[in-house]
């Protein structure tokens, strides 16, 4: 194993080394409320626009991310944690020379209702000791088979906090015009997401001109209609690869051609292959 791969016993479910001083882990937890927990140390690798379905727990060890949200420049400063919310926009690049080592845990609707989406979106970066040391807390109780029933009380913890931290209020980009015609359009790609739905047939049903339905979506949301859609695919492809399934079945199985359709989507936006990302990985 090469010097800078470090597994740590009991802890994850694989690690693997994508380049020289880089090493990923990712795995799905038998806690309810948690879709994946993914650790990463990059030095280049840098995240296009993509959107997730679910909540973005992050916290950043070592160096700095810079990333876009909703068309406004952020960052993960000092002990930030940092909170995005699903179906939003976003980017991600090293902000510091030698890269970021960051900790994510994607949270369901569960945890947070659509009614923190615009307070999250407003304020994603919460500068707080406490919940930066449950969350720390959190990841080290998942990593560590057997300890899923304290993995649930700091989960709620972290919720609750969560909760106070952010006052409840109306989805993103309530007042933008066309919002009701880009939902419409976020419903059929939601709907038809392994399958597929051409732009034609989905303005039709809309009742809008194709190219109306575009500006409006990415108007709206922050980002192309095909960028959402091969978003939301690389999330199924994670969660079926985890599950255990090999990169040429979980292609079609997420709405890819082929497994190098796949290979190509995913290592732009997650940084790695898909075969590499789930190599390895053990029985829950």
């Amino acid at each position: 194993m090469p010097r800078d791969c470090r597994v740590r016993p009991r802890s994850v479910l694989y690690v693997l080394c994508v380049q020289p001083r880089q090493e990923i882990s990712a795995w799905r937890p038998p806690v309810a409320g948690v879709v994946e927990v993914f650790h990463a140390h990059f030095t280049r690798h840098a995240y296009p626009m993509h959107v997730h379905d679910a909540w973005t727990l992050l916290i950043v060890d070592d160096g700095a991310v810079r990333y876009d949200l909703d068309r406004h420049e952020r960052g993960t400063p000092n002990d930030t944690v940092s909170l995005l919310p699903p179906h939003v926009p976003h980017n991600g690049s090293p902000a510091t020379p030698n890269g970021f080592r960051k900790r994510v845990v994607y949270l369901d609707m569960t945890q947070l209702d659509a009614r923190f989406i615009g307070p999250a979106v407003d304020g994603p970066d919460i500068i707080d000791p406490v919940l930066r040391r449950r969350v720390a807390q959190l990841h080290t109780a998942l990593a560590t088979r057997g300890d899923e029933f304290e993995a649930q009380g700091r989960l709620a913890l972290i919720a609750e906090r969560l909760r106070e931290r952010l006052r409840p209020g109306p989805g993103f980009g309530s007042a933008v015009p066309d919002r009701s015609i880009a939902q419409s359009l976020r419903d059929l790609l939601d709907a038809r997401l392994v399958e597929g739905i051409a732009l034609e047939e989905a303005a039709s049903m809309i009742h809008v001109h194709p190219a109306h339905l575009v500006r409006a979506f990415s108007a709206v949301f922050g980002i192309a209609p095909h960028q959402y859609l091969v978003s939301r695919r690389i999330d199924l492809a994670r969660r079926l690869l985890l599950d255990g399934q090999p990169p040429r079945e979980a292609a079609p199985a997420a709405g890819f051609y082929d497994q190098s359709h796949l290979t190509r989507h995913f290592k732009r936006i997650v940084g790695t292959t898909p075969g590499r990302y789930g190599r390895a990985a053990a029985p829950a």
